[in-house]
């Protein structure tokens, strides 16, 4: 199954490539039908293709050629898997609220009048999930009335579409309207591969790295490896797409993806619907994936349609032959799928690859000791709250209504838009899961990023929750690191929160209805797309005025959640010097150990403020215990955030040293602008998950790897390092000497992926001031 086609077959006399005549890609179709004038350039994407293709004279598959397309000098450009450095050309770039913020601070140090490339900001993250979606949202735009008029007037300023809050999710919206096959996309959120169910490279980064394409730069990539999966048979009964990744996460695991593309492909392709493709998509970060992408078919182009968009569909149709891999692309790893032998999913609790089949599952949680009773299920999210999944869910809920009998645990429900809200309030779906005992929260993010005031259990009571999201790292989702999250289909999230039970499989179990006899549950049934279309409810998008000009930037000086930029200090020019660890991480170290998310959302404009929160969850190496850490200069123990101020106050800079894949999880780039801010020079692990990897050199911070990885047990959090930087350069290890508080001194090589462009970012003291330099010059 997986590797099973790693070796390149050599091309046997001359291939033949599909093309597309110029003429059919000379029309001018919009991309979006909120903005004018941003045109889909199928033509220049097809030049670019064309170029490539007479240099590397092998069959591409779909992931390269959306690439490839967008590559800003596709004639000289370097081209290697897994090693070159792309430089891209996006579409578009798009920002939720949260990251938005810091986006927008730091395009406004670039000077420029307006955005170059067309943006969107979604207002999703800030709405706390409190006592149902009217009221939280009134409370949210209340409480985050400052933010939220900095973005709606720094969006009129800088020609950037603004969806208020209420809209919906970023990716819901992105699905919904800016989407279309063959294009690529940048968002700062690690979920931004949703819409690869359309056929769009979509992939998530930091914000510096949106300001580089919002300012008119071109936004470096390394060449991702292809990994492909190529479906067979078709899905049945209980078994939904989102079965699909949650089989694909247990297989490679929350890095299994790194540093690649996973590549959708084969005849089970065209069985699954648009948003069931999204949902794939969506939860391939949590595999580590670059983004995920299908190829362009009829399901997206009758998505495309039923979104009011046909006149993209049938542009698309005219460019279909690059819409999809060639005949005999190659794939660097391969993993097999027969749909019709998958089995509905459980994964978790904790990480997201923890995958068991439902048969197997009742025997997991007695064999683990996991809380068998269910507290509460969760239905919607980015991930899994189409038209499709709720009127699924809808259709599981009427049938326990029809037996007299509703949910046993608490049960809420998530629209990932006004667009969906609406519709399956409309056609009925929306009631029959309030009849059922689903509380609808406000169409937001809520408690999948941990914006959930959860009242019944108290933290560090042992519990199990299940939902339909993506992630389930521990206490994301209520920030009680006793709660034992799962996450499958929403499908088997109603079905569980019907029994109140883990150990209930609808495939094989029976229930009792109202007079205590016994039925086994219908499998779930609903349509893809609405018959009678969407309805677009509320109008919730605030387009940029014509005169931009005379609009004021909302920014308060004694304001403590958001703050101007000042630029960090550039580098010295010298190697470091007995710099304190401050923290041996072990294990797991998310960047939500790094940087929480929940109620420090609020201060994700003002980096002194949000600093506070830094590293706070990670595990101290040293005494097993969170934010719990010896400040060398005073011999005492104290919280990371404060123990890093007195290093900073004292002009100590100082190292972090980190395990495995360190970083996984959300794009946020808070994570490498906080240790940067408080004095941090180098992070240094055994691997670093990739946005947060870039994000830190962007930051001009120092993220290593041991050359070895063993070299990570040598080092004790109380010893002190020597880092020669002045041996940076691209492909050079760098080495650093350890001088152990008792023993001798002994030298560690490390890694590292810098380029000369981003060494340039080091020295210069981030990318932000090495943009400002060029623009000064």
């Amino acid at each position: 199954m997986f590797g099973a086609r790693t070796a390149a077959r050599k091309l046997l006399g001359r291939r033949a490539f599909a093309t597309v005549g110029d003429a059919p890609l000379q029309k001018k179709v919009e991309m979006c039908n909120w903005e004018k004038g941003h045109y889909i350039n199928y033509a220049k994407m097809s030049e670019n293709l064309s170029v490539v293709r007479s240099r590397l004279n092998r069959p591409l598959n779909f992931a390269e050629k959306v690439l490839y397309s967008h590559l800003d000098d596709p004639h000289g450009q370097e081209i290697e898997r897994g090693k070159s450095y792309l430089r891209l050309r996006p579409d578009r770039v798009a920002c939720q609220d949260a990251t938005a913020q810091m986006a927008i601070l730091q395009f406004m140090s670039a000077g420029m009048p307006s955005v170059a490339t067309p943006t969107t900001v979604h207002c999703d993250h800030l709405i706390e999930a409190q006592v149902g979606g009217e009221r939280d949202l009134a409370r949210a735009q209340d409480i985050n009335k400052e933010v939220y008029d900095f973005l709606a007037t720094s969006c009129a300023k800088y020609n950037i579409g603004f969806w208020r809050p209420g809209s919906g999710i970023i990716h819901q919206i992105i699905l919904e309207n800016y989407a279309f096959p063959g294009a690529l996309m940048i968002g700062t959120d690690s979920h931004t591969p949703n819409a690869g169910g359309l056929g769009m490279a979509a992939i998530g980064v930091g914000g510096a790295d949106a300001v580089d394409v919002m300012a008119n730069l071109p936004w470096e990539l390394k060449a991702p490896k292809v990994i492909g999966v190529r479906l067979t048979g078709e899905l049945s009964g209980w078994t939904s797409p989102k079965d699909i990744i949650l089989k694909v996460a247990g297989i490679l695991t929350v890095k299994g993806g790194t540093g690649a593309i996973i590549e959708y492909h084969g005849p089970g392709v065209k069985t699954l619907s648009c948003t069931g493709m999204g949902t794939i998509c969506n939860m391939g970060a949590e595999i580590g994936a670059t983004t995920s992408i299908f190829p362009f078919n009829d399901r997206m182009y009758d998505y495309l349609v039923a979104t009011k968009r046909k006149a993209i569909g049938d542009f698309a149709r005219e460019y279909a032959a690059e819409l999809k891999e060639d005949e005999g692309a190659e794939y660097d790893d391969l993993i097999e799928l027969n749909l019709s032998e998958l089995e509905p999913h459980i994964n978790g609790p904790f990480t997201p690859d923890l995958a068991t089949p439902i048969s197997k599952f009742k025997d997991a949680v007695a064999a683990n000791k996991w809380p068998s009773e269910l507290k509460v299920g969760l239905i919607g999210s980015c991930t899994n709250s189409s038209y499709e999944d709720m009127s699924r869910a809808a259709s599981i809920a009427q049938d326990a209504l029809d037996h007299g009998i509703k949910a046993q645990a608490v049960f809420t429900v998530t629209p990932g838009s006004e667009q969906i809200r609406a519709t399956i309030e409309r056609d009925g779906q929306l009631k029959t899961l309030e009849d059922f005992g689903g509380m609808v929260l406000a169409n937001a993010c809520g408690p999948c990023i941990g914006q959930w005031d959860r009242k019944d259990v108290k933290k560090g009571e042992p519990n199990s929750i299940i939902s339909s999201y993506n992630r389930n790292f521990t206490g994301r989702n209520d920030a009680n690191p006793a709660t034992h999250a799962f996450v499958t289909s929403p499908d088997l999230v109603v079905a569980l929160t019907l029994a109140g039970t883990l150990n209930f499989n609808p495939l094989t179990d029976k229930l009792k209805d109202k007079d205590g006899k016994e039925f086994m549950l219908q499998p779930p049934t609903g349509d893809g797309l609405p018959s009678r279309g969407y309805d677009p409810g509320r109008d919730t998008y605030q387009a940029p005025p014509e005169d931009r000009a005379s609009v004021s930037v909302a920014v308060s000086p004694s304001s403590d959640r958001l703050q101007i930029l000042e630029p960090f200090q550039a580098w010295d020019g010298k190697d470091a010097l007995d710099m304190p660890i401050l923290i041996k991480a072990q294990g797991k170290t998310t960047t939500d150990h790094i940087s929480m998310a929940g109620p420090w959302l609020k201060y994700r404009g003002h980096l002194d403020n949000i600093s506070n929160n830094m590293l706070i969850g990670a595990i101290n190496s040293a005494n097993g215990e969170a934010n719990k850490v010896k400040n060398f200069t005073t011999g005492e123990f104290n919280a990371v955030p404060a123990t890093a101020r007195d290093y900073k106050k004292k002009g100590i800079q100082w190292v972090v040293i980190g395990d495995w894949n360190y970083g996984e999880g959300s794009s946020r780039e808070h994570a490498a602008l906080e240790p940067r801010h408080l004095g941090g020079l180098a992070i240094i692990t055994r691997s670093f998950a990739r946005i947060h990897e870039t994000n830190l050199k962007k930051q001009g911070m120092l993220p290593l790897t041991f050359t070895n990885p063993e070299d990570y047990d040598k080092i004790q959090p109380d010893d002190k390092v020597d880092l020669m930087c002045t041996e940076l350069g691209v492909g050079k290890p760098m080495t650093m000497k350890v001088h152990p508080k008792s023993g001798e001194p002994f030298t560690v090589q490390l890694s590292h992926t810098f380029n000369e462009g981003q060494i340039e970012w080091f020295k210069n003291g981030s990318a932000l001031n090495t943009m400002a330099k060029k623009n000064s010059q």
